[in-house]
């Protein structure tokens, strides 16, 4: 194909993963709900799971093709680029009547995002050890899953209830319990719609993504990007969509605390695919990871920090219509994305 024909399958694989995507979300929160499962741990890994079925398929698929380069870039790019969606979701979603963390205000978010930071610092820390170090399944993946999991034990833990006053939630945010505008899919949705629904939300997705990797592969070619860069800024915009809509439609029904959660929620997992990819690849992949791997590691902690702050901090003044802390974001992220085109081509 050429350049004409892989930009239109990107952009159908794109809108695919976008509209099942969000079919998906709602499907999951009816199944959780209907199985009891909740804000409980298994309730927390079926929801990361399923929302993260675009990254999984391109980590998939890159892995057994050997692309990890793109598959590192998409993981460590994408905790960036959903972090600003963020953003977005402040400046659309509420506009000038207040700002995202102010209303969102909570100590369990706080922890969510802590987690963020923790899953990334072990990315880190396995980048520098050697392959040679590595077994069949490399140890720092393996800690990457394992500080996830205890990372959604203490937050099913926290959203039960904090030895804090009024639970941890700061007082004149959101009004209603978090979480309260799922129970309009379910009210909506039965069992046994909402496990169709999943079932081809989640075929159509994984097909989505692996066009996604497929087409965007020789895209970055055709137009001489590395792998790395394009991972990181397309694709990873590509496949924070859904994320896109599902937030805006949070935020439109005063539920702010869960618009917020899902993003730092899937910047966790992400992390996690590196064991998939060390699995289907045969390799050690963090080992493989690159100076600009790094440098979106470093961006992606560095983001999360800013709105650890707003969250503690709660500011109510606006720039462009969002609070000091999306506006930090946003510049931020433009100023990263930029050095990284720098240190893609030293």
């Amino acid at each position: 194909m050429g350049l004409p024909e892989l930009t239109a399958v990107f952009l159908v694989a794109a809108i695919v993963v976008w509209y099942a995507g969000i079919q998906l979300s709602d499907a999951t929160d009816v199944l959780s709900a209907r199985l009891g499962l909740g804000e409980a741990l298994g309730g927390l890994i079926l929801l990361a799971v399923a929302t993260n079925l675009p990254e999984i398929a391109i980590t998939t698929t890159a892995a057994l093709a050997n692309h990890l380069g793109l598959a590192i870039g998409n993981i460590l790019g994408g905790i960036a680029a959903q972090t600003v969606v963020l953003a977005l979701i402040d400046v659309v979603g509420l506009g000038n009547n207040d700002s995202l963390m102010y209303r969102a205000a909570s100590l369990t978010l706080v922890l969510e995002a802590t987690m963020v930071i923790a899953v990334l610092a072990v990315v880190v820390m396995g980048a520098q050890l050697p392959a040679s170090t590595n077994l069949r399944v490399e140890p720092a993946s393996l800690f990457i899953v394992a500080v996830w999991v205890v990372g959604l034990a203490l937050i099913a833990r926290a959203r039960r209830g904090l030895p804090w006053q009024e639970s941890g939630v700061a007082p004149g945010g959101q009004p209603k319990p978090r979480g309260h505008s799922r129970d309009v899919a379910t009210k909506k949705m039965g069992a046994g719609r909402a496990a169709a629904v999943f079932t081809v939300g989640a075929v159509a997705t994984l097909a989505g993504g692996v066009a996604l990797e497929q087409s965007g592969e020789r895209i970055a070619g055709h137009i001489g990007m590395s792998g790395v860069v394009f991972g990181a800024t397309i694709l990873a915009a590509a496949t924070a969509l859904p994320e896109v809509s599902t937030g805006l439609a949070s935020v439109k029904l005063g539920d702010y605390q869960l618009a917020v959660s899902d993003i730092f929620g899937g910047n966790a997992f992400l992390p996690v695919l590196f064991l998939l990819a060390n699995l289907l690849s045969g390799h050690a992949v963090l080992p493989l990871a690159q100076d600009t791997d790094i440098y979106l590691t470093a961006l992606g902690i560095l983001l999360t920090t800013v709105y650890i702050a707003g969250l503690i901090f709660r500011p109510r003044r606006q720039l462009l219509w969002m609070g000091l802390d999306s506006f930090a974001v946003t510049v931020i992220y433009t100023l990263g994305i930029a050095g990284l085109l720098v240190v893609a081509r030293g």
